[in-house]
């Protein structure tokens, strides 16, 4: 029986679009173990994937973190809205 670690298919299962919209619970530890793997396997035949991870690690790196708390209530607001709104499109 072939092992799920090293089948032909590792990483092709994931669109880049999903990527996309898994990549911050992927920096964040968040995903489960079969998603983390395959995620990795993308980004590992994806150059575009690759890069957009280095773009975001690079933002996160620049920016640090904003404890919720430290925002005022009409920017927690606003980008509540902005997140919703993208999920949304």
């Amino acid at each position: 029986m072939s092992d799920i670690t090293d089948g032909p298919d590792l990483g092709m299962t994931i669109r880049c679009q999903e990527l996309v919209e898994l990549i911050t619970d992927y920096v964040d530890g968040a995903l489960d173990a079969f998603t983390h793997m395959e995620l990795e396997a993308h980004l590992r035949l994806c150059s575009g994937c690759w890069e957009y991870l280095q773009q975001i690690e690079a933002t996160r790196s620049a920016l640090g973190s904003v404890a919720l708390d430290n925002l005022q209530r009409q920017t927690q607001a606003g980008l509540i809205e902005a997140f919703r709104s993208f999920h949304r499109r």
